[in-house]
């Protein structure tokens, strides 16, 4: 695996260089403190969760005898156990904490058994017995809208008179597919650990991406003030947006049962159970009907998207969002009807995953432009090309944004050439007429990706920054870091504002007691928000100190400057320490806070339109694979990406960044199947029937690139968010099995996601 540029791993700044990640060498070493690693108070209890073996039916008893009768049980916690609110203090407050008169999917969580070690509790849960009375339950999203039953109520985007345009196309194309879910399948899995803290407030460590919810869900819970509760998370062992809603259940669960029986309690799920526990990546199905001219020109669209939200709202909403904006990824839609609808299953809350319903809406697109470009015998790069978004002109989104930063049309024809890809078009072309049984396919495909929360009131941080009397710094700020380097840039940031080495730069662990009211690490906006707010809290330090060496030095605030560990005026140099001492001596403040909040976003929540992201993230990715015809079995051969990332602030970080992305995303469309049988019961549920990729599926050739242009929006150090538009680069993967599905059989390529050996055998078909 190789980087075609060239990492920068010193420079004059820290911005820009390829440092460390900032828990790098403890990880290795193992001494890096995730939650499990924590020591446990004298007397903590252990809670583990006793499942509903049903998908739908009617609650109506729980003996937990047997249970209670086993070594080291202490009691079980059931909804009559909350003091608070029954239902979480989710946004659509449609999620009961514990079920409490029906059970809505196998695997909602009725109760807990607490015991004194963790294996204890485990037996027991699985020694309640239920009284449960089956219902009918809906399992597929067709099912459910034949049923009309909804978690959210649909929403319809329409520019334009797409029938009107559909009726006057030159030609014209008719298709249904689906594409599946995706577990998070984080290294580290769903854990808690509530404290007892004096008058009765709470201390929860918690593997969350979102402490501030966990905060308030539990004061909800609880029927307390919110600064009754603290949330502390040091990292995470991976989230993906796993961690964002799904984590304040065991936060909520572990505190009932420490308020139940008075003491600690820690709550970590096995690997099977938080498999069954928690949603998944909504699973998708798609209608459309798209017209268009001989070049394969879209001039009409009626796209409808059938989103699978499981049993409640969770994040559905925003998310089924997300993928109506990019449902037109790249590329201008004149004429155009976008439907969604939000439908309730008995499965698991589907919730947020690493692109947040933007990899369900560009899916669609680039699905639909292969089947142009096949039906009219062209290059399906063409075809793409010919319906990019223009610079002047066909370059506002269906959503009514300008497209003011497009850099599409270089980028690809910079990756285009770079990977050769008209010439591997050429040859593979002829490899598939001489070769019977392997066939190969290569696909081009680009991402355009809106950054920002679609929620506009999640786009602010805020920030602590403390120069200590040594010339030490320490930063809070309220994302939280999960592996994807977020603390490192912050450090890289607040150093550089400072003019002192990264050495010298400590961000400590996230703290609802620090920073109050944070948003969620999520929609690739971590360094973007909380990046800005702690350059801002430097600032205001570093304003001070210059304040102060202009007082003593006879010259303006503004000829001061700081870099390299000095602190210089026209009058002379001094060392950052000496004068943050002098500072001190002089009662200087050496502290401050920063807040941000990205400018320029609005939207109408009714119509959605308006201006939902702050900018664009682009990228491309051309990517070569082979399928045999004899066991429908796929690899992926080679992969060229050039991506946009603006001016990185750490090369090495982001480059990680995309490659884990892209084999994330290959794996959504390739391995990663989720399959629930008709009693609605995951049968993939673990390690052995669930196949995430490995090391030996990435292929020998896989070269990133980076983009050389800044961000042309005001953004921290002139970046680009890097955590999700990565991913759909993996779209290229799934392009190129369908383009040599296509080279092995004539007609329509008609195939579900995740294009598994079972479903490209059934692709091919017996010709």
């Amino acid at each position: 695996m190789t980087a075609m540029n060239d990492l920068k791993l010193t420079t004059a700044t820290a911005c820009g260089s390829s440092t460390a990640h900032e828990s790098a060498a403890a990880q290795v070493a193992g001494a890096a403190t995730y939650v499990d690693d924590i020591a446990e108070v004298r007397g903590t209890l252990h809670a583990a969760p006793i499942l509903s073996p049903i998908a739908h039916g009617r609650l109506r008893g729980v003996d937990a005898t047997a249970a209670l009768a086993l070594p080291g049980v202490r009691g079980v916690v059931l909804a009559a156990d909350i003091p608070g609110d029954p239902i979480l203090g989710a946004f659509a407050h449609d999620e009961p904490i514990f079920a409490i008169d029906t059970v809505q999917h196998v695997g909602q969580v009725i109760g807990l058994v607490v015991a004194e070690t963790v294996m204890q509790a485990r037996r027991a849960a699985r020694k309640v017995v239920l009284d449960i009375e089956a219902l009918p339950a809906v399992m597929t999203v067709h099912e459910a809208l034949a049923a009309g039953s909804f978690v959210l109520p649909p929403v319809r985007v329409q520019r334009g008179d797409a029938a009107g345009a559909l009726a006057r196309a030159r030609h014209s194309l008719q298709g249904k597919f689906e594409v599946g879910g995706q577990e998070h399948f984080y290294l580290e899995g769903q854990i808690a650990y509530v404290l007892p803290q004096e008058q009765g407030q709470w201390l929860i460590h918690s593997s969350t991406q979102h402490p501030g919810e966990i905060q308030h869900w539990v004061a909800h819970a609880l029927g307390r003030e919110q600064h009754h509760v603290r949330v502390e998370c040091r990292r995470m062992g991976g989230g993906f947006g796993g961690k964002e809603t799904q984590s304040g259940h065991l936060a909520v669960w572990a505190t009932l049962a420490a308020v139940k029986f008075g003491c600690a309690v820690k709550m970590r799920l096995d690997r099977d159970d938080d498999f069954m526990i928690t949603g998944k990546r909504h699973p998708f199905a798609y209608d459309y009907t798209v017209g268009f001219d001989d070049d394969g020109l879209i001039t009409g669209l009626q796209l409808t998207l059938l989103a699978n939200c499981g049993f409640s709202a969770d994040l559905s909403g925003p998310v089924a969002d997300r993928a109506v904006f990019h449902s037109d990824n790249a590329y201008f839609l004149g004429d155009v009807d976008i439907t969604s609808y939000r439908l309730r299953t008995n499965t698991q809350s589907h919730t947020a995953f690493r692109g947040f319903g933007g990899p369900q809406g560009v899916i669609a697109i680039e699905t639909i432009l292969g089947d142009v470009a096949r039906t009219l015998g062209l290059d399906p790069l063409d075809v793409r090309l010919r319906n990019l978004y223009g610079i002047t002109d066909r370059n506002v989104t269906h959503y009514q944004m300008p497209v003011e930063d497009n850099i599409l049309q270089p980028l690809i024809g910079t990756l285009a050439e770079s990977a050769n890809y008209r010439q591997r078009r050429a040859d593979i072309a002829r490899w598939n007429a001489q070769s019977p049984v392997l066939k190969r396919g290569l696909a081009l495909t680009p991402v355009k990706f809106g950054i920002s929360f679609t929620a506009t009131l999640f786009n602010q941080a805020g920030a602590l920054v403390h120069v200590y009397t040594d010339g030490s710094v320490m930063v809070n700020h309220g994302g939280t870091e999960m592996g994807q380097g977020l603390h490192t840039k912050v450090a890289q940031i607040v150093a550089d504002e400072l003019g002192v080495s990264f050495a010298r730069v400590l961000v400590t662990a996230s703290d609802t007691a620090r920073v109050p009211n944070a948003s969620a690490t999520a929609a690739s906006s971590g360094t973007d928000l909380n990046g800005r707010a702690a350059q801002f809290a430097a600032r205001r330090v570093r304003d001070n100190l210059a304040a102060f060496v202009a007082g003593l030095d006879g010259c303006g605030a503004g000829a001061v400057s700081f870099a390299g560990g000095q602190i210089t005026s026209p009058a002379c140099t001094r060392s950052f320490d000496e004068v943050v001492k002098a500072a001190y001596a002089n009662r200087i403040q050496l502290w401050s806070d920063g807040f941000y909040r990205t400018p320029k976003i609005h939207y109408d929540k009714t119509t959605l339109t308006g201006r939902p992201f702050y900018y664009f993230a682009y990228g491309a990715a051309c990517t070569e694979v082979a399928i045999d015809k004899l066991t429908g079995e796929s690899r992926v051969l080679a992969v060229d990406i050039l991506h946009d990332v603006g001016h990185s602030i750490n090369p090495a970080i982001d480059i990680g960044q995309i490659e884990g992305g892209f084999v994330q995303g290959m794996g959504w469309l390739t391995t990663e199947e989720l399959v629930w049988d008709a009693k609605g019961r995951l049968a993939t549920h673990a390690p052995s029937t669930y196949k995430i990729p490995t090391a030996g599926d990435v292929p020998a050739h896989f070269n990133v690139a980076l983009w050389p242009e800044a961000n042309r929006e005001d953004n921290v150090f002139g970046s680009k968010a890097v955590g999700e538009p990565p991913f759909m680069l993996a779209i290229s993967v799934w392009e190129a099995i369908r383009d040599a599905v296509a080279s092995a059989r004539s007609g329509a390529v008609q195939m579900d996601a995740p294009a598994t050996a079972e479903r490209v055998l059934g692709a091919i078909g017996s010709s």
